[in-house]
């Protein structure tokens, strides 16, 4: 087992309220696709409030955003679920239809220590690094990732604090 685990955060605008019909749809596959990534391999954690969701958590200083956090095994765990699970790729394809194109970064990716749970203010600061500095080993995206501190790959060898400090 890994001493390192990967976390994610994404962050979506509807173009209506999640109580709109226009919604509708999404709101009904929320359940189907969280119970999918509950027993998803390499799944770890979601943020979710008592109502099994993170719809009603606000945060990135707009009370109509909706986020998604989550961590996995690894950044391979991560991508099969996003991109090969049946039931997240159907909400995936429809997102365009409710959704606002946000034009900037609306999702990062960071290594956190093996049982550690980000909370929303470390997943605003990593997704406003990102936005700021581009891929780092701080926050990076699918398509630029950097490795697992402290393996002979990481540039910065020997400064695993540096990845988590939030």
């Amino acid at each position: 087992m890994s001493d390192w685990e990967i976390a994610q955060v994404n962050i979506a605008l509807p173009v209506v309220p999640l109580s709109e019909p226009e919604l509708g749809w999404f709101v009904e596959a929320l359940a189907p696709v969280n119970a999918v990534v509950d027993s998803a391999p390499g799944f770890r954690w979601r943020m979710q409030t008592e109502d099994g969701d993170a719809t009603a958590v606000r945060a990135f200083g707009d009370d109509r955003l909706i986020v998604n956090m989550s961590v996995w095994a690894s950044v391979e765990a991560l991508a099969d679920f996003v991109y090969r699970d049946p039931a997240h790729v159907a909400v995936l394809r429809r997102k365009r239809e409710s959704f606002v194109r946000l034009g900037e970064m609306h999702q990062a990716l960071w290594w956190v220590p093996a049982g550690h749970r980000p909370s929303v203010d470390e997943a605003e600061e990593r997704l406003a690094h990102l936005r700021a500095h581009g891929p780092t080993p701080r926050a990076f995206t699918f398509r630029v990732q950097f490795p697992v501190p402290g393996t002979e790959t990481d540039s910065i060898s020997g400064h695993e604090d540096w990845y988590c400090r939030a």
